[in-house]
């Protein structure tokens, strides 16, 4: 394997202090994450070694752990607290041999989220995963501990979706859109890697720059699975690590006020379709406001991606978002009108603004996907489901191709057995295979560098019934 030559630079050695909301802990919760399981300290190893590859362009998750073999980080405590020790980090992550203030802040991030969140879930019993009910107060106490949600501010949370490896053209499109939703005082919560995750924050930092606004909030939700290949990009101001990708899109969908979808490959269309399939469920009145945007050069991938969903989910699904192409400021116009009228909503019912209690979601969708070969093949991908009930399974297919693409337990699996296989109704199956098709097309899927194509991590086989 042949590694970067910024792969070779390292920092031998550091000592970093606490920052909030970490730098008072009792006796009891210091020797607590200091006796954290290893299984604990390897997940928080390999997540703080993402973070310090931060802006690295970089997206192989099993190239950056070999790069970076020698890399170690400690808890060390203290009768104050806990400091962490770290050895042979990125040197990229330093400047004249002081860490950058940011990627400090968001190393602590990760030890809150990962070590603090196992000790109060598992030590102290204080989160329970095992109910619907309990998941979801689980997100908002992780996401109110990283201080994301704030009762003493007004959040004007735009949600913003799309690939991490996407065309220069589709990039600067959604800079314009931040900058312009920046200009309308609006917040950007993003999966906080590059691309179009990227691209809304640094637009929305200039906007806000203009505005004199110095309270703006780039808020990255990331999970341990996929923070290697997508690390926090350098605008993230505020940086949550939930437990799994289920509780990342939960946390999503609570905070948001509106969500912008820009063009991206199977991540992006896992994302829609959890949307979706909460969206089309009959216990959800009211609505998440959802605009699919891009530039004008995207009206193919849009319209490949409707004849996706009306295929499979029914035309119906086309009253659930608006698709706007080219005009970003039609796009941000349309996003401060959305936020309005959902404030407007919650203030009439007197629900909260910061965290989206009222929202129904089936609980099929809040426990982890494990995507074995088995999970995939038992998938029931048939018509005959109601609408909301195949979105949440489509959503779990493609989940398994993202982690066959991308994440390291999902590559080992297809290393070992194989291609994961998918059986279901032959149109369902020809949809899906007409839109991953056209993500190869457009390389939005992952392609082997050496023989430059994509190698599918899945098969597609019709049948009257699931295997």
């Amino acid at each position: 394997m042949t590694l970067k030559p910024l792969f070779m630079n390292k920092i031998n050695h550091c000592i970093l202090r606490p920052q909030n909301p970490l730098k008072l802990l009792s006796q009891q919760e210091v020797s607590g994450l200091a006796a954290s399981t290893k299984d604990t300290m390897n997940l928080f190893r390999n997540c703080a070694l993402a973070i310090l590859n931060t802006d690295s362009q970089e997206d192989d998750a099993t190239q950056v752990f070999a790069a970076f073999a020698d890399f170690d980080i400690q808890l060390i405590p203290q009768s104050r607290g806990l400091t962490l020790e770290i050895f042979n980090a990125p040197a990229q992550a330093f400047v004249d041999g002081e860490m950058i203030r940011g990627i400090h802040a968001h190393l602590f991030s990760a030890l809150r989220d990962i070590v603090y969140t196992d000790f109060i879930a598992n030590h102290a019993s204080e989160l329970n995963f095992d109910s619907s009910v309990g998941i979801t107060d689980a997100v908002f106490r992780i996401l109110r501990n990283a201080q994301i949600v704030r009762g003493d501010v007004q959040p004007n949370m735009v949600v913003c979706w799309g690939g991490h490896s996407i065309p220069r053209h589709e990039y600067d499109y959604s800079k314009e859109v931040g900058y312009l939703l920046g200009l309308r005082g609006l917040d950007i919560i993003t999966g906080c890697g590059i691309g179009a995750m990227k691209g809304p924050m640094k637009g929305a930092a200039v906007g806000h720059a203009k505005q004199q606004i110095k309270t703006g909030r780039y808020i990255g939700i990331s999970e341990p699975g996929i923070i290697a290949s997508e690390s926090p990009n350098a605008i993230v101001n505020e940086l949550s690590i939930m437990p799994d990708i289920e509780k990342r899109l939960e946390a999503f969908v609570r905070l948001a006020h509106t969500i912008i979808v820009f063009p991206g490959g199977a991540g992006t269309i896992e994302e829609i379709l959890y949307l979706l399939s909460i969206l089309m469920h009959p216990d959800n009145q009211q609505k998440i406001p959802l605009i699919l945007a891009g530039p004008d050069s995207c009206q193919t991938y849009f319209d490949e991606l409707e004849a996706f969903l009306v295929t499979t989910l029914g035309e119906p699904v086309k009253g659930y978002y608006q698709i706007i192409t080219g005009e970003p400021k039609t796009v941000a116009a349309q996003a401060r009108q959305n936020v309005e009228a959902v404030h407007q909503h919650r203030k009439e019912k007197q629900e909260a603004y910061y965290f989206n209690w009222q929202l129904a979601i089936d609980h099929a969708l809040q426990v982890p996907f494990i995507p074995s070969h088995k999970n995939m093949a038992n998938l029931v991908l048939h018509s005959q489901l109601p609408a909301h009930q195949l979105a949440i399974n489509l959503r779990s297919a493609f989940s398994g191709i993202v982690a066959g693409n991308v994440k390291a337990f999902g590559q080992e699996q297809v290393a070992k057995h194989g291609p994961y296989a998918l059986y279901g109704d032959s149109q369902i199956l020809s949809a899906i295979e007409k839109l991953l098709h056209s993500l190869v097309r457009d390389k939005r899927m992952k392609i082997v560098e050496q023989s430059e194509h994509y190698v599918p991590c899945y098969t597609l086989t019709p049948t009257t019934r699931n295997a």
